[in-house]
């Protein structure tokens, strides 16, 4: 499969993909590519989980060693962690398993292009594209995607293209992201989304503290586990805070810290603490930033410097 064809066509061209690995990430884009016509012949799985997901999500991909994949691959989507991927890079080079014209894109986001070099040449087109979006190995990954920005980054204007067009295939918002600059992308992904989740669980846990004690007449006690009381309580107040700040920036900060309630930040901070010194050092950390970008002024900069 040359370039040429797949940019040239008034269709795209129909590959024949193939997945190294089965993880959450490289089923969800087999499956979207799937859905679009194209053909995922085979993927490589080490992991009994990775097996199982591979079986159910991409049923007629047969399950192969990942040069065996690579050799027969039009399209070679390489989907392993961040840490694993030269590793792989450089065995698939040794081995001399990707054929000439294959298309090679990696999906980390930590990584450009530049660490598919080994590959590349003898008409390989490399790209890393990496789908901004958090995967939780089920099926409503793939949809999704559909929804998603991808960040590319490619060699030459032809990776670009055909990056661009798979990923608009699928449904997804294509967003070109220099080389020199994946590390602050994807650092800055990492920063939103993981540290939101744990953001949030502290959260969780310190409102079904609060709610264990009292219960209204008639109202079951508060449930101990996760899709209980705190996260319905907290779920409309998360939705509408991230809808704001997504709409209107900074200008969405509320609460006694952009207030500049110095007296309330401090009892928060004791209250927390009595739970859980963690969470109250989460607190306080994350208080100083708000307070720096609110210029919220001394009253609550000293009550969070002397817990400090």
């Amino acid at each position: 499969m040359s370039p040429d064809r797949v940019t040239s066509d008034p269709a795209p061209a129909r590959l024949s993909v193939g997945v190294v690995s089965a993880g959450r990430v490289g089923t969800a884009l087999g499956e979207a590519l799937e859905r679009v016509g194209h053909v995922v012949f085979g993927c490589a799985a080490v992991s009994d989980a990775s097996r199982r997901r591979a079986e159910t999500r991409l049923p007629d991909a047969e399950i192969m060693p990942a040069t065996d994949v690579a050799r027969r691959s039009e399209l070679l989507i390489l989907a392993v962690p961040d840490q694993e991927l030269d590793a792989l890079v450089r065995g698939l080079a040794r081995t001399d398993a990707v054929s000439p014209g294959t298309l090679v894109l990696h999906t980390s986001g930590a990584n450009g292009v530049g660490i598919l070099a080994p590959l590349a040449g003898r008409g390989v087109v490399t790209m890393a594209v990496h789908p901004a979006m958090t995967f939780s190995g089920k099926p409503e990954d793939t949809d999704r995607l559909a929804t998603a920005c991808f960040g590319i980054t490619a060699a030459d204007e032809i990776g670009v293209a055909i990056a661009q067009g798979l990923v608009l295939e699928i449904g997804g918002e294509p967003v070109g992201v220099p080389e020199e600059a994946r590390t602050l992308y994807h650092a800055a992904l990492a920063h939103g989304s993981n540290h939101l989740v744990t953001l949030v669980v502290d959260a969780l846990d310190a409102l079904r503290d609060a709610l264990a004690h009292e219960e209204l007449p008639g109202q079951q006690p508060v449930e101990q586990r996760p899709g209980g009381v705190a996260e319905r309580v907290l779920a409309p107040l998360l939705s509408a805070a991230l809808d704001n700040v997504l709409r209107s920036g900074q200008g969405a900060l509320t609460g006694p810290v952009a207030r500049g309630d110095g007296a309330t930040v401090s009892r928060h901070l004791d209250a927390l603490t009595d739970l859980d010194p963690r969470i109250a050092a989460g607190y306080r950390a994350m208080s100083l930033r708000t307070a720096e970008r609110a210029d919220a002024g001394d009253d609550v900069m000293n009550v969070l410097r002397d817990n400090e």
